[in-house]
């Protein structure tokens, strides 16, 4: 077999990420994916009717556009092109009204009457200090910050309950709304700690870059990285199941785009005791239930502004969001709905329209969530159910069957706990790196986490390139 300086092991956002770091440093690269196509959870298929291009698993991109590798990329020069929706998040309550994020953080607070002023210091506050909170957003959390008062006024509220923030920050329940929906992304129960700066930081992105789609569908990320990677002179297999390390060629480097136990099953003995303990102790959260629906017209929102939103939080108000993420109310899941066609209407044939919706779920459940995601949707957009052709369900087996990665469903590759946000997977300044100076981790399952952003491999590459300088 041909050797290479380094060998990357999945082609998700974040391997193809760190690919490109080390080709672009000079090192010749091959990445390795068992899948027929590369892209891990950015892939785009018809899942429905022949002509409805559907997102597999990612569908919106907050932190693709603001992600600073990615921006530091022609990726545009290789067909990547992003689209914003007229708003980029909607809150539809049960009273016909509507939270809108917008992408004005003064006509959002604005619209929140008295909480205005509140929603202007505290997401404010994010929004102003954005460029200096990118690094400790980004990156590891186990780093002396570039900018300590920043992160200060950043992470002492963050730190708190998103329940316990939002109650104190917020009077009103349509600014708890809006907020807890923001908040539901750690896939966590709201009484936890920390999950307050999930609804900070996705609120202040959305005013900073917004929450926008990629054309054609999320798999343009893909081929645009992948494009890149080639045009550097990287090299990209399909196809290829990598047991063991005698699976792939010889290299000075492996980084795994892979969860922990993925790695360690792979890598076996390389690794010493202790360490494996420590990968076997990384804990994985909650699974998801996805529908992909095919409409016969756009969703008939009671409030005519949801349909101009491109993300879609169903819960209702603060109170039934928190208790769907702590399993309190099976029946009436919190539902993360995007709306593409609604901007780009050749995701679909002319006139047809899809949806991309989703709840999360106990780890490896096998409860059909169908019924109940699709009756949320009709609590706010009556008439809604005549309009489906056609639908498509993956449950958690489902999502670990199509990436094992996702293991019990868990498509954030890893509980999103204040502890394991600063242990991930392990706790180090260098989280990316190993006891085996040739091997290392970049997935979703290191720092900053979950997103299609490609800093974990960023991040992965820079250790790997620091250990190839060494040697």
């Amino acid at each position: 077999m041909t050797s290479y300086e380094a060998v990357v092991v999945g082609s998700g956002p974040n391997g193809l990420a760190a690919a490109i770091a080390l080709t672009g440093s000079g090192h010749s690269v091959l990445v390795v994916e068992s899948a027929p196509t590369p892209g891990g959870g950015a892939r785009t298929a018809e899942l429905t009717l022949p002509g409805c291009r559907h997102d597999v698993c990612s569908a919106v991109h907050p932190f693709g556009v603001a992600s600073p590798f990615f921006r530091s990329l022609p990726l545009e020069k290789h067909g990547l092109r992003w689209i914003h929706h007229p708003i980029p998040m909607a809150h539809p309550l049960d009273d016909g009204a509507a939270v809108l994020l917008q992408s004005s953080l003064d006509a959002t607070a604005d619209s929140l009457g008295g909480d205005g002023p509140a929603y202007r210091r505290w997401v404010g506050n994010v929004v102003r200090h954005w460029d200096d909170l990118e690094s400790l957003l980004m990156g590891p959390l186990l780093r002396m910050p570039r900018h300590p008062i920043a992160a200060a006024t950043f992470g002492l509220p963050a730190l708190l309950p998103a329940t316990r923030f939002a109650r104190f920050a917020f009077r009103t329940d349509r600014a708890r709304a809006l907020f807890a929906g923001a908040a539901a992304h750690a896939i966590q129960p709201l009484e936890r700690p920390a999950t307050a700066s999930f609804g900070l930081v996705f609120l202040a992105a959305g005013h900073k870059h917004g929450w926008p789609i990629a054309a054609g569908g999320s798999q343009m990320i893909t081929t645009a990285l992948v494009d890149h990677l080639r045009s550097l002179g990287g090299e990209v297999v399909v196809g290829t199941q990598v047991r063991n390390l005698t699976d792939l060629p010889p290299s000075k480097a492996i980084l795994f785009d892979t969860s922990p136990a993925g790695m360690e099953r792979i890598v076996g003995d390389r690794f010493n005791e202790a360490f494996r303990r420590k990968l076997r102790r990384f804990r994985y959260g909650p699974g998801a239930f996805k529908v992909d629906l095919a409409l016969d017209g756009p969703v008939p929102w009671a409030n005519p502004s949801v349909g101009r939103a491109g993300t879609v939080h169903l819960g209702g108000t603060l109170d039934q969001v928190a208790a769907s993420e702590r399993g309190a109310d099976v029946e009436r899941p919190f539902v993360l709905l995007a709306q593409p066609t609604g901007a780009d209407p050749t995701r679909a044939p002319a006139g047809k329209h899809i949806v991309w919706a989703y709840c999360h779920v106990p780890p490896s459940s096998t409860l059909d969530m169908t019924a109940a995601i699709e009756g949320q949707i009709e609590r706010f957009a009556p008439g809604f159910s005549r309009l489906i052709l056609a639908r498509h369900a993956r449950d958690p087996k489902g999502f670990e069957s199509y990436n094992p990665n996702y293991v019990g469903g868990d498509i954030a590759a890893g509980a999103a706990t204040l502890m394991q946000l600063v242990r991930r997977p392990v706790l180090s300044a260098d989280p990316y790196a190993t006891p085996d100076p040739t091997i290392f981790l970049c997935s979703s399952s290191t720092p900053p986490g979950p997103g299609v952003h490609g800093m974990c491999g960023y991040h992965a590459a820079q250790s790997a390139l620091k250990r190839l300088r060494s040697r």
